[in-house]
């Protein structure tokens, strides 16, 4: 994202602020549409560990996160046993909240389930995807995400609550929601119309 004819700052959503992670993270990834297994699972995981913390706490932690839960990988997290929470409950450079750890393990076993019944775990996610573009105030779930958070919950997925999905559909492209001002809004759009949804039927699972 350039700056402007005059030179001034690109406007941009108010939350991303002035901190250049967090600057880099609005600009570059908030919005753009993903279905990456590894990617979405690693989404998933943090904004479960994000819940009661700020989200710049957890991009600051998240090569690390990287690093102790390998990548990501759902089978690799899948394997992981009591060692390894003990492991993570050690790591300073993560969140060490036993609940989250063990839903990370327990959600990627979860996922690997999914996967086999649902062909993929993109896939699947991205049934969620509402239909038409929501022009209504800020909000902090929808009748997708709930009904997403209904259905994880169902399987037996845990720190998966509807404000928690939500914002997994605001930062892999579900939904578009930079502001009408921001200069990434446009260009979010254009990458999720070029974008093809994962699954062979592109099903969209409504509320």
């Amino acid at each position: 994202m350039q700056a402007n004819d005059h030179d001034e700052p690109p406007r941009r959503c108010a939350w991303a602020g002035n901190d250049a992670l967090y600057v880099s993270y609005h600009d570059e990834e908030w919005g753009r549409p993903l279905d990456g297994e590894a990617a979405l699972f690693e989404r998933i995981s943090l904004e479960g560990f994000q819940a009661g913390l700020s989200w710049l706490t957890i991009l600051r932690k998240r090569p690390a996160f990287r690093q102790a839960f390998a990548g990501f990988e759902i089978d690799e997290v899948a394997a992981f046993g009591s060692r390894d929470v003990e492991r993570l409950l050690a790591d300073a450079g993560i969140v060490r909240h036993r609940g989250k750890i063990e839903a990370v393990i327990n959600n990627a076993r979860r996922a690997r389930e999914l996967r086999d019944q649902e062909g993929s775990l993109a896939a699947f996610l991205w049934r969620y995807e509402p239909a038409s573009a929501y022009e209504g105030p800020p909000r902090a779930e929808s009748p997708e995400s709930k009904a997403l958070s209904k259905e994880l919950k169902r399987r037996g997925w845990r720190f998966v609550g509807p404000t928690t999905m939500y914002s997994l559909m605001q930062a892999v492209g579900m939904v578009n929601d930079h502001g009408p001002d921001c200069a990434c809004r446009k260009e979010v759009e254009a990458l999720r119309a070029a974008f093809p949804r994962p699954g062979a039927s592109g099903r969209r699972r409504r509320a």
